[in-house]
């Protein structure tokens, strides 16, 4: 049986559907920088092989080895996934889950 790559690129534009921000992707885009939101469309990252896709809220900010990681959570299955802040990314909303009150 052929092992499945943990990673596959895809180069793929989207609308957000949370904001409706017109997104221009460059093979390693996962959320959208103006809201942060992203699409539970993956199984592993660029397989497009999720049956959920649910909207995935970003829930918490988490510095791991001086890399910023968006924390989301799918509204629809309740599955989570760490995906790496990146330049361009709205720095107000990153700022604004930092300090989310999760008690």
């Amino acid at each position: 049986m052929l092992e499945k790559k943990r990673f596959q690129k895809n180069v793929e534009n989207f609308v957000c559907e949370n904001c409706g921000l017109n997104v221009k992707g460059n093979g390693y885009t996962n959320h959208c920088p103006n809201c942060l939101y992203s699409k539970h469309v993956d199984n592993n990252p660029g397989d497009r092989e999720s049956n959920c896709l649910g909207l995935m809220l970003p829930t918490d900010l988490i510095n791991r080895d001086n890399t910023f990681y968006i924390v989301h959570k799918c509204k629809n299955c309740g599955h989570i996934k760490n995906n790496k802040a990146v330049p361009g990314d709205n720095f107000d909303k990153l700022i604004e889950i930092s300090r989310q009150d999760r008690g």
